[in-house]
């Protein structure tokens, strides 16, 4: 019965992303997946390129689907294994980390029984894809003093408050700001600009700030882009209200565009950050895939691309 077509479910999970909730519940999705006639093959998230060798000898006519389980970073290793290795199939995203902002723009659920669900149905959507040199993200590349709050937060700290430790490690920054001269190369836009900070978005959602990019779309073909000037402390506070009202694009110390292709060049080395991992370094080139990941959601609302 499971060399039939399709009858396989690649799983890779991140055990420690948020409070264990994969881990906890891997018999309960085996058990939900056995049900209906399908394999479950795990993959351990760890160090290493495990995954890519997993895909290289995958036949993919054998298989109905990827999960990628745990937080950002999990997905976004699990789409750049993807794309390198030619994988065409769904991907079915169950958020169980720290801020999950690729899953808020589905709307997808917390609740495993609910992800199940989904990850059994047959409802999708079509999701562009961004690329940063040679590096592939779903939801946000960000430059400048403040990409590494991620990285240096305790990952027991942000277990255990979650989005919550990213501000406050966040606040403990803000003192060391300093502004770091860019040049941006579009054909929408080109400047010579100092910045604190800086994002390019495909998703909404970054460090569980909400509204941070409240244009964007994933299956529109475009990346939003948002420069935060080097600007007087005062204007910091004012920042930070629109911000969090989802209106800071029309903020004087914020340049904001859309655009397909991206050049970003410093002479300083400047920290990157990729989806909530650690980034490369400049200059920075970015491109998208328009639509080229099929996401696994509650309701169908996006038509399929046309190759």
């Amino acid at each position: 019965m499971m060399e039939e077509k399709g009858l396989k479910v690649l799983l890779f999970y991140n055990p420690s992303a948020g409070n264990g909730l994969l881990k906890n519940n891997l018999d309960y999705i085996v058990d939900r997946f056995q049900e209906k006639g399908y394999l479950v093959v795990p993959v351990r998230a760890s160090k290493g390129d495990l995954l890519d060798t997993v895909f290289q000898n995958m036949d993919q006519s054998q298989y109905r689907q990827v999960i990628a389980a745990g937080g950002d970073g999990t997905i976004n290793i699990c789409v750049n294994a993807m794309i390198r290795n030619n994988i065409d199939l769904p991907l079915t995203i169950m958020p169980a980390g720290t801020a999950n902002d690729f899953a808020y723009y589905f709307d997808l659920p917390h609740d495993i029984k609910e992800m199940i669900d989904i990850a059994l149905g047959e409802n999708f959507t079509y999701a562009d894809v961004g690329k940063v040199n040679d590096k592939y993200f779903v939801n946000v590349a960000a430059m400048g003093m403040l990409v590494d709050v991620s990285q240096k937060t305790d990952p027991n700290l942000k277990n255990t408050l979650g989005v919550l430790s990213y501000y406050l490690k966040g606040l403990t920054e803000v003192t060391n700001l300093r502004p770091i001269p860019v040049k941006l190369i579009s054909k929408e836009f080109t400047i010579d600009e100092n910045m604190y900070f800086m994002l390019v978005m495909n998703g909404k959602s970054a460090g569980g700030f909400k509204r941070i990019a409240p244009h964007s779309e994933v299956d529109d073909g475009k990346l939003d882009v948002m420069l935060f000037k080097e600007m007087p402390i005062m204007d910091f506070a004012p920042l930070l209200i629109n911000i969090l009202q989802g209106n800071h694009q029309e903020n004087k110390n914020v340049i904001y565009f859309k655009t397909e292709e991206l050049t970003i060049e410093s002479p300083e080395d400047v920290s990157t950050d990729v989806d909530g991992e650690k980034g490369g370094t400049f200059p920075l080139h970015f491109t998208i895939l328009p639509k080229r990941l099929k996401i696994s959601t509650l309701y169908s609302h996006m038509k399929a691309p046309i190759w």
